[in-house]
């Protein structure tokens, strides 16, 4: 019995967005009536926590009410035929709830929270988080979303799967976010690496066979690839 080659897949919004989850950098995206400072931030949410509860709470509603995609079913049917790893940058379920076994969430989870000041004791969560919740050790529960400026715990894992990588795909990134977008840098050099975006990046992808094509028109084109190698 051959040994299965290790595929590892960096998602990002792009993925989620055929879902209905609106995304970072579309024009209508969920951004365009929060300011990241007021929502997104330790600062937010020392200054305003209500606020960034109900966004936040908004945000698990949605996810609730999402359903996988073609492209997210069809990272779940490589499993047979690879061992596929996924890192994403996405803090919904839709790889888990399309069958992927391996999900890797370098951002967090919008079904998980935990206290305000303690990172590692997780708790799960579907409803709404609300002012005054409070975790066992009496202070108030947050999500378990990483927020910008706070650290990247789970980027030293990623980085390992990045590095054991026999092939390695990027769908539906712009690789603009930093730390997450530095995972490309640590593949090994020569080992057969996919892109798959309606927007390819321009820069830092040369090496990369481009799929430019949204995440579910494109995931049979990718397919083929990799059942080609």
């Amino acid at each position: 019995m051959s040994i299965q080659k290790k595929l590892v897949v960096l998602t990002g919004a792009g993925i989620s967005a055929e879902s209905g989850l609106k995304t970072f950098r579309d024009s209508d995206g969920l951004w365009e009536h929060y300011r990241l400072e007021d929502v997104a931030t330790p600062m937010a949410w020392r200054r305003d926590p209500g606020l960034v509860l109900s966004f936040y709470n908004e945000r698990r509603r949605g996810v609730a009410a999402a359903m996988p995609n073609a492209a997210h079913f069809g990272l779940a049917e490589l499993q047979a035929y690879f061992d596929v790893q996924i890192i994403t940058q996405n803090i919904d379920d839709l790889h888990e709830r399309a069958g992927s076994n391996k999900v890797l969430h370098l951002h967090g989870e919008i079904f998980k929270m935990r206290s305000e000041k303690n990172p590692y004791q997780l708790f799960d969560i579907r409803e709404d988080i609300q002012l005054g919740d409070l975790a066992e050790d009496g202070y108030q529960l947050r999500p378990d979303v990483v927020w910008f400026g706070e650290a990247v715990e789970k980027m030293q894992e990623a980085i390992l799967m990045a590095q054991a990588a026999d092939v390695f795909v990027v769908i539906g990134t712009s690789l603009l976010v930093y730390p997450a977008a530095s995972l490309i840098d640590f593949i090994t050099p020569g080992i057969p690496a996919f892109v798959l975006d309606k927007q390819v990046p321009a820069s830092g992808l040369s090496h990369f066979t481009a799929i430019e094509n949204s995440a579910t028109e494109g995931i049979g084109m990718l397919r083929e690839m990799l059942e080609n190698l």
